[in-house]
């Protein structure tokens, strides 16, 4: 007698929620290459007391990583997964996004002309990337070559941060200067999916750590923590709160939503829409405090894009789940299923683009017209993304 298979839970509203937020983050990471756009497209300057469109999308995403952590945690347990080998992929997964994450962030600093140059090292670094996350037994590439591949990219991500050459002058090598945006998701991953895990998904427990992280998002707004010990200061995302507070917050929607949805989904969803009302209320009346500034990661920022998440996901959830309206989102669905893949193919393109002497018309960078052109841009690189899945090309941490 054979046992059922494991029925898996997923919400389709989440994966639609992530596609567009990778659509638009792909779009707006995009803007560096235009010229004459509205400003309210764009991202604030450091310690500005302003809010651009472009500052939501990441907190978007990471609140959307913690919609995600409670279904991908139970459909491990329900397959009777040990804790341990769920907490080693956690932690595996964390790792990986902070390794690519600080190769990323040297790519930003890398030195124009010396070495390998800045395209050529970014195109070598998401071949590497490539090579070592490749989901390769899903590939229609021949078993017996898959370790040699994950071996190559491993060796040339060595090679390229022996050959690294940062800095204005050249001389720096390579660091973590900041964790970038991937190993910001790690670091925000990484805790909350534990907590998770260990606490057993217990809502008080969850609540409580993400109103932990909201008033360390305070403390450190106040200055109560610069005296972090420097041997911890690796942890400092952590610490800060403000980053895995999105997450937190993700994860405190997906429970409340499984909890009071068994009675009535329509409470649930209505909850939710009260809590992200309240959350952009608080933000915007503790805005003379702090200010709305996504550099500095000041609390009133917190609280405004965590109620922009919490209102995306009702509406989003109205839509894709209650509506059955999904016919829509069939073009963008890759790049909510192959994130990572997604993502990584800029870092391709524009190296190329740089090493070929490609350049686009004057008008295809300005204005509107530039605007446009560059959405679809975004628009090619989710279709290709999915050209790419078909066919058995996807990266998985």
């Amino acid at each position: 007698m054979t046992k059922a298979p494991h029925k898996t839970i997923r919400i389709a509203s989440i994966d639609v929620l992530r596609a567009m937020t990778m659509l638009l983050m792909i779009w707006v990471n995009d803007f560096w290459t235009l010229t004459d756009i509205p400003k309210w497209l764009m991202h604030a300057k450091p310690n500005e007391d302003y809010l651009g469109f472009s500052d939501i999308i990441f907190p978007l995403f990471l609140f959307i990583v913690g919609l995600s952590i409670p279904f991908a945690i139970q459909n491990r347990m329900v397959k009777k997964e040990p804790r341990i080998i769920i907490a080693k992929h956690i932690i595996i997964r964390s790792l990986s996004l902070l390794i690519i994450g600080v190769f990323m962030v040297n790519y930003e600093t890398h030195h124009e002309t010396l070495g390998l140059g800045k395209a050529m090292w970014c195109f070598l670094m998401a071949l590497a990337v490539s090579l070592v996350w490749m989901q390769w037994k899903k590939s229609p590439i021949p078993n017996k070559w898959h370790n040699y591949l994950k071996m190559l990219g491993w060796a040339l991500l060595l090679g390229l941060a022996l050959l690294y050459k940062g800095g204005t002058t050249g001389d720096e090598e390579m660091a973590p200067h900041w964790w970038g945006i991937l190993g910001l998701i790690g670091w925000a991953y990484s805790i909350n999916a534990l907590a998770f895990l260990f606490s057993k998904g217990r809502l008080v427990v969850i609540v409580s750590l993400w109103l932990l992280f909201n008033v360390l998002s305070i403390a450190d707004a106040q200055g109560l923590l610069h005296q972090f010990p420097r041997s911890l200061s690796y942890f400092s995302t952590w610490v800060s709160g403000t980053i895995p507070a999105f997450t937190a917050a993700g994860v405190v929607a997906s429970l409340l939503f499984q909890k009071i949805s068994k009675l009535n989904r329509t409470r649930a969803l209505t909850f939710l829409g009260v809590l992200g009302c309240l959350n952009i209320a608080a933000g915007l009346i503790t805005r003379h405090l702090w200010g709305i500034s996504k550099v500095p990661g000041t609390p009133s920022w917190l609280l405004v894009c965590t109620g922009i998440g919490f209102l995306s996901f009702v509406v989003f959830y109205f839509i894709v789940d209650i509506k059955k309206q999904r016919s829509w989102a069939k073009i963008i669905i890759p790049a909510g299923t192959a994130t990572l893949t997604c993502y990584l193919i800029p870092y391709f393109t524009y190296p190329i683009r740089t090493l070929t002497g490609i350049e686009l018309p004057d008008i295809l960078n300005t204005g509107v017209i530039g605007l446009l052109s560059s959405f679809c841009f975004a628009l090619l690189v989710v279709i290709f993304t999915g050209w790419l899945q078909k066919r058995g090309f996807s990266l998985k941490l």
